[in-house]
Formats: C-alpha cells, sequence, structure tokens
C-alpha cells in the first residue's frame, strides 16, 4: 500500500484483540497490557459519547486519547511481545488511528471481513480450485454475490440477466451501483 501512496485504516478491533493478549502474560508485560487496555476503552468511551459532544470537542478528545495510547504504547518494558507492540506502533501506529482525520471511515474493518466471511468458509468448505480456471470463476461469482449483497440486489436475479443477455446478444448487466 504505501508503494501507491495509498493510506489504510488498520482494525482497532484487532488490535485490542491483541492487547488483550498481552494481559493474560505476567509480570510488567500483562500490567503494560492493562494500562493500553484502559486507554483503549477510553477511547471508545470518547467514540461512544459522540452525540454528546460538539464536533470540534469530539475531535479534542479523540485526539487526546489517540495521543495517550501512542505515549504508552511506545513505551514497554523490556519483554518480547511487549516491544513487537511498541514496535507496531512506531512503524503503523497513524494507520490505527486515520478514522479520527478522515471522515466516514470507521474505526474497524468489520464491514470489510463481513464481506469477505463467506468467502472464506466457501474456501475452506470447497478446499479451493486447482486451475487458474476454477480460480477465475471463483473470483467472479465471489464479486458478484458480495456486490449484490451489498447493494440489496437479487443475486439470482443478476446471474439470470447476465445469461439472458449472454445467449441473446445484449451488453451484459452491471455490477456498478444503480
Amino acid at each position: 500500500m504505501g508503494d501507491v501512496g495509498a493510506q489504510v485504516q488498520f482494525c482497532l478491533a484487532h488490535l485490542i484483540r491483541d492487547v488483550k493478549f498481552l494481559t493474560t502474560l505476567h509480570g510488567r508485560t500483562r500490567k503494560y497490557g492493562e494500562r493500553l487496555l484502559a486507554r483503549l476503552r477510553r477511547l471508545f468511551g470518547v467514540i461512544h459519547r459522540r452525540d454528546q459532544m460538539g464536533a470540534e470537542r469530539f475531535q479534542r478528545a479523540l485526539q487526546r486519547e489517540r495521543k495517550a495510547i501512542v505515549h504508552a504504547a511506545r513505551h514497554p518494558p523490556w519483554t518480547r511481545e511487549a516491544r513487537n507492540m511498541a514496535e507496531r506502533f512506531r512503524r503503523h501506529g497513524d494507520a490505527y488511528f486515520r478514522f479520527i482525520t478522515t471522515p466516514g471511515l470507521e474505526p474497524t474493518n468489520n464491514l470489510a471481513e463481513q464481506a469477505l466471511r463467506f468467502v472464506v468458509i466457501d474456501r475452506r468448505m470447497t478446499q479451493g480450485t486447482r486451475g487458474p480456471a476454477g480460480r477465475a470463476w471463483c473470483k467472479r461469482i465471489w464479486t458478484a454475490v458480495a456486490t449484490c449483497r451489498q447493494q440489496g440486489r437479487s443475486l439470482f436475479e443478476f446471474l439470470y440477466r447476465a445469461l439472458d443477455t449472454h445467449f441473446t446478444g445484449q451488453p451484459v448487466p452491471s455490477l456498478l451501483p444503480l
């Protein structure tokens, strides 16, 4: 992503899962994880109180919590797991908080994961495909399934129209939003 200048929002839900793992360890690593988890809870407390704050106050509170999380994350105890987490924040810290400065961006990637979930399940159940033609077909059908679902369109109707236009020599229907 960095090669093309794309900005990414890392999923805070995955970060929380990894921080919770730190709290299952012992000693200083556990205390470090608990500190980070408490800070993340405060951040989500601000997010949940968004409607009770003005836009400017909300942004200031988000920035304050982001700064506190990054500070806590970048000062780990001298343990491997804690240092790994600190390194993640040194390298990708901004990517966890891009939703603060980008309107409409969510702090988690739940929508993307929900869109891909059926693909992962299908691939696991069918054991994938063995050749390029099968992979190409799967990519196309999975794209149609996900797109129709996101747009609230009938997959059956789309596929019916695609086959009908193919056999009658008409232009194929588009998956672009109507």
